[in-house]
C-alpha cells in the first residue's frame, strides 16, 4: 500500500497554486495568442471545438492547422520550453519560452508566423478575463517559471488519460479532451442529444452569441481548472441544470457542490493524495455525470457504452484479427 501511494505521489505532481500564480497567468495569455492563430484559420466547428489546444507528449498543442494548401501546427514544448511552429513544406521556426512580457511573446510569435508565409490578424486581445490588455500592450504579466510549467503539464497528462477513459464510456456525441484557452482549463463534454435554450450567462470580454453556441445543446461537463483549491480544481456541471443535481449525491469523499459557480467541486489535492487517484477521479466524473443524466432522463441506455465490448468478443470468436 505504502508504494502505491508513492508511484500516486510521483505519477500525479504536487503543484501549488499559490507557487506559480504568475507564470500560470503569464501561460494563460501566450495560450490565448496561440489559440486565437488556430482561430483565426480552421472551420468552425460546433461548440468552438476547432479552436482548443490538446495534450502532447511534450506539452500543449494545436494540431494540424489549414493555411491555404498546407498545414501547420504550434506546440508548447514543456521538456525543451520552446514554442515551435512546423509548416507541412518542412520550414520551422521557434520561439524560447522564458521570462518575457507577453507583449515580446506576440510579436516575436507573429514574426516567426510571417517568417513561414503564414498571413495571420487574431483578434489582438484576450477573452474571459478582465482586465483585457491588449498582448502588444501586455508588459504586467512576464513570468515563466519553466519546472512549474512542467508540472502542471505533468498533472494535464495524468487528468486526460482518465478523462480519455471516462470519454470511451459514451456512444453519443462528446467532446474530444481538449484544453480551452480562454477558461484555461481541460474539459470533456457529454452531450443528451437534445436542443437547450438558449444560454443568457456571460463571461468578460466574450460575445453573447459566442456563449450561445458553447452552450446550444443539452450537456454534461466535466474539467480541470488550476484554481479554485490550493493545487486546483476538478469540476463538473450540467446546462440547462436538471432540477435536483446540487442534490444529487456525488462521490468521493471531499466532493460538494459550490453555489458560487452552481457545479460540483473537487480539489485535485484530495485525488493526488488518495490511495488510488484514477478511480477517485473516475468517481467523480462518474457521479457527476449521473447527477445530470438520471433527473435530465437522458436516454442513458442508447448513449453509453462499454469500452471493452470488443475484447470480449475477440475472446470469443476464433479469428478475430489482433
Amino acid at each position: 500500500m505504502m508504494e502505491e501511494k508513492t508511484r500516486a505521489a510521483v505519477t500525479w505532481p504536487r503543484l501549488r497554486v499559490a507557487d506559480w500564480s504568475s507564470t500560470r497567468d503569464t501561460l494563460h495569455m501566450w495560450t490565448q495568442i496561440i489559440g486565437k492563430v488556430r482561430l483565426a484559420h480552421a472551420p468552425l466547428i460546433n461548440h468552438w471545438w476547432q479552436v482548443p489546444l490538446y495534450v502532447s507528449p511534450r506539452g500543449l498543442t494545436t494540431s494540424a492547422i489549414p493555411s491555404g494548401s498546407r498545414v501547420f501546427d504550434i506546440e508548447f514544448d514543456f521538456l525543451d520550453h520552446q514554442l515551435r511552429i512546423r509548416a507541412s513544406d518542412g520550414p520551422t521556426r521557434e520561439v524560447a519560452l522564458k521570462a518575457m512580457p507577453v507583449a515580446d511573446f506576440y510579436a516575436q510569435t507573429m514574426d516567426a508566423l510571417a517568417g513561414l508565409g503564414i498571413t495571420t490578424h487574431i483578434q489582438s486581445h484576450p477573452n474571459e478575463v478582465e482586465p483585457a490588455i491588449p498582448f502588444a500592450e501586455d508588459t504586467r504579466h512576464a513570468s515563466y517559471d519553466g519546472e512549474a510549467a512542467r508540472l502542471f503539464w505533468r498533472q494535464l497528462i495524468q487528468v486526460d488519460r482518465v478523462f480519455h477513459l471516462f470519454r470511451s464510456y459514451f456512444a453519443g456525441k462528446v467532446s474530444p479532451v481538449h484544453f480551452f484557452w480562454g477558461s484555461f482549463d481541460l474539459a470533456c463534454t457529454r452531450f443528451s442529444g437534445r436542443t437547450a435554450p438558449v444560454y443568457r450567462g456571460q463571461a468578460p470580454n466574450v460575445a453573447t452569441w459566442v456563449m450561445a453556441e458553447s452552450y446550444s445543446r443539452e450537456l454534461s461537463s466535466c474539467g480541470f481548472w488550476p484554481d479554485g483549491s490550493a493545487e486546483g480544481t476538478f469540476y463538473s456541471y450540467a446546462y440547462p441544470e436538471p432540477n435536483g443535481f446540487a442534490e444529487y449525491p456525488v462521490g468521493p469523499d471531499g466532493a460538494f457542490y459550490s453555489e458560487q459557480y452552481k457545479e460540483f467541486m473537487l480539489p485535485y489535492e484530495t485525488v493526488r493524495t488518495s490511495d488510488d487517484p484514477d478511480r477517485r477521479l473516475l468517481e467523480f466524473l462518474q457521479t457527476t455525470y449521473t447527477a445530470a443524466a438520471e433527473p435530465g432522463h437522458w436516454d442513458r441506455g442508447v448513449l453509453e457504452t462499454d469500452p471493452t465490448r470488443w475484447e470480449r468478443e475477440r475472446g470469443a470468436t476464433s479469428g478475430f484479427p489482433a
